[in-house]
C-alpha cells in the first residue's frame, strides 16, 4: 500500500481583524444575612468588540470571583454601548448577576476601564 502525503486544502488569504478589549474589576453587592453577610471580589477582561448599531458591547465569557468559602461566575454577561468619556475614548456600564452557589446570589454593577489606556 503506498503512503500518501498529507492532504492540503485551499485557503483563501483572509486576515481577521481583531478588535479592541476593555479590563474591568470589581465587587458584588453583599448577600446573605448576620455571620455568612459577606460581598466577593473580581477581575477580567472582556471579548472583543461586536457591532451593534451606531456603538458596540462586549461580552463577557466566563470570570470567577473570589473564594470565600466558595465562588460564584459572571458568565455570558453584555454589556452596554460605549459610553465616551473624551479623548476619544470609551467605557461600558456592565450589570448582571452571578450564579447561584452556597444558597444564593450576588448582584452586580460596573463600569469597564477604558480601551487602550496607553495610547
Amino acid at each position: 500500500m503506498q503512503k500518501k502525503g498529507p492532504v492540503r486544502k485551499k485557503t483563501k488569504n483572509c486576515k481577521k481583524v481583531q478588535r479592541h478589549v476593555h479590563e474591568f474589576e470589581g465587587s458584588t453587592k453583599l448577600a446573605e444575612e448576620g455571620d455568612d453577610r459577606h460581598n466577593h471580589r473580581f477581575a477580567g477582561v472582556t471579548g472583543q468588540a461586536i457591532r451593534v448599531g451606531k456603538s458596540h458591547i462586549h461580552e463577557i465569557d466566563l470570570t470567577k470571583t473570589d473564594f470565600f468559602n466558595h465562588f460564584h461566575k459572571l458568565k455570558k454577561i453584555k454589556t452596554g454601548p460605549a459610553i465616551p468619556v473624551g479623548n476619544g475614548k470609551h467605557v461600558h456600564f456592565v450589570t448582571g448577576q452571578t450564579t447561584l452557589n452556597d444558597g444564593h446570589v450576588h448582584q452586580f454593577k460596573f463600569a469597564t476601564l477604558i480601551q487602550e489606556p496607553l495610547i
